[in-house]
């Protein structure tokens, strides 16, 4: 994973990026307030990695050397900012201003001590060295100081060799840094993939002693990674990572279930497991150009589009195995899915769910002579969310026979093809009955009943089978070839249930 050493990090980087620390306005108005108020500032962190890396960052962090002095120097950098008050967290020594969009953090130098129950410090005043020692990773410890004595590198613990050897390491033990604070196991992961980096072989090791502490962390923040993972360029990496150290097992007990391949009668099946990866790579390949948002819940769906096929795996004797239904079972699967992991149960969920349930639709139908009828109904399912649905099919198909893939794709470009030529004929797309429920009860002198519900949804079925055109009128002169026959039936059913 990542890039050649001699891309990361070479001296020519570091000297560019200390000449653009000392003339970054924002940077340099920092250091000439801690130095009027005689306090030592060192811009650290994701900023200063990031910066090594040719890449940026979009907020920064300060460590301010002296108890309270990180709430001392935001107060006087947003006064002289001209910013809102800085809001402070007393317990913690910090204090955080907007500005521009940008969020400042300070910072006063400290040590933490945590309890077994909690991954909230207990924090002392300290040093620069307490305070770089206590940080995640060597390549979040690195440190250059602001104002008129600052401008060299401070790397105490390795981390400028780890940008260049693309490593993720501890600067302690890594058993003791992930048990203070278990949601750093996870944010390894999401750290190597989102920068292509290696985790180092005993920082791994230590994720899967400690991986049980994760339980003590907030379900909001896992999430909080989880998200920030599958927006990474190669999120399935990130997800084998967490089924290697068994993280998975624990977060997504339903996705790790996939895993494994059984062989009975020499019959096997596909590690679904393995599949699903491939599926969740492909599809943020696919995806890349999509805003963020559709990004992001298309990749859910497309992590949990096999999830149903652990409870549904069947072996039959002279067929083999077989997943019947594991996409219906799937997408109801997901709605606890979201409960659990704290996710919103708002139609983002609901877009999730309808991806997962309809995910076998676009293959099964493009394998099978393709109906006028079949493309409106797959319209009509799929709504606003059809091209990612297409999306995914596409990136459902990980054979490796490639014949058979360049059949499935061949068929998928036919269905397009179809569902743009219904599309523009038929006017399917944010498709609406041309005639409503309160139409059909004013024009037929009707009160609310089932009998409305039946002559509207008779209507839909003729516009979707081509029996009538997708016109008002069309469907309100059907309506009256229909009415009387279904008033009668339903006239008869409420008699006999009376």
């Amino acid at each position: 994973m990542g890039s050649s050493v001699s891309e990361r990090a070479t001296s020519r980087d570091v000297e560019a990026f200390l000449a653009r620390v000392r003339e970054e306005p924002l940077l340099k108005l920092v250091g000439e307030v801690a130095d009027r108020l005689g306090l030592e500032a060192y811009v650290v962190g994701g900023y200063v990695r990031d910066g090594l890396l040719g890449r940026t960052h979009p907020d920064i962090d300060f460590a301010v050397v002296g108890s309270g002095s990180g709430i001392r120097l935001a107060r006087a950098v947003a006064r002289a900012l001209g910013a809102a008050e800085p809001v402070v967290y007393r317990q913690f020594g910090t204090a955080m201003v907007s500005y521009q969009g940008i969020q400042l953090e300070f910072v006063g130098t400290r040590r933490e001590s945590y309890r077994a129950s909690s991954r909230k410090p207990l924090v002392e005043e300290g040093t620069l060295e307490d305070d770089l020692r206590r940080r995640d990773f060597t390549i979040n410890a690195l440190a250059v100081r602001l104002g008129a004595s600052g401008g060299e590198l401070i790397d105490l613990f390795g981390g400028l060799e780890d940008l260049r050897r693309g490593l993720i390491r501890t600067p302690l033990d890594p058993v003791r840094t992930f048990y203070d604070d278990p949601l750093r196991m996870i944010r390894a992961i999401r750290l190597a993939v989102q920068l292509e980096f290696t985790i180092d072989p005993a920082a791994l090791e230590g994720i899967r002693l400690e991986r049980e502490r994760i339980q003590i962390v907030s379900m909001e923040r896992i999430t909080e990674e989880l998200q920030k993972l599958l927006l990474t360029r190669r999120p399935g990496q990130g997800f084998a990572l967490l089924h290697e150290t068994g993280l998975l097992e624990l977060l997504l007990p339903e996705l790790a279930a996939l895993e494994g391949v059984e062989t009975v009668s020499g019959y096997g099946h596909k590690d679904n497991l393995r599949h699903t990866l491939q599926v969740l790579d492909q599809v943020a390949a696919l995806s890349e150009e999509l805003p963020q948002e559709r990004r992001l819940w298309l990749r859910w769906a497309a992590l949990l589009h096999d999830v149903g096929k652990a409870p549904t795996k069947r072996f039959v004797p002279g067929e083999g195995w077989t997943f019947h239904g594991h996409d219906e079972v799937g997408a109801r699967m997901v709605p606890a899915i979201f409960r659990r992991l704290r996710l919103p149960m708002d139609e983002r969920m609901r877009r999730v769910q309808k991806l997962v349930r309809l995910h076998l639709r676009p293959i099964a139908l493009s394998s099978q002579p393709i109906t006028d009828s079949a493309v409106r109904r797959l319209i009509l399912e799929a709504g606003e969310d059809l091209e990612d649905l297409l999306l995914l099919a596409r990136a459902d198909i990980t054979t490796r026979n490639r014949a058979r893939a360049l059949r499935h794709e061949a068929r998928l470009r036919t269905l397009e093809a179809r569902i743009r030529e219904v599309e523009e004929r038929d006017r399917m797309r944010q498709w609406r009955p041309p005639i409503d429920g309160h139409e059909i009860m004013a024009l037929l002198n009707l009160k609310p009943g089932p009998a409305v519900g039946r002559i509207k949804r008779a209507i839909e079925e003729a516009i979707l089978e081509g029996i009538i055109p997708n016109e008002h009128d069309a469907a309100v002169a059907y309506m009256m070839q229909i009415k009387d026959q279904i008033l009668s039936e339903s006239a008869a059913e409420s008699h006999a249930r009376s």
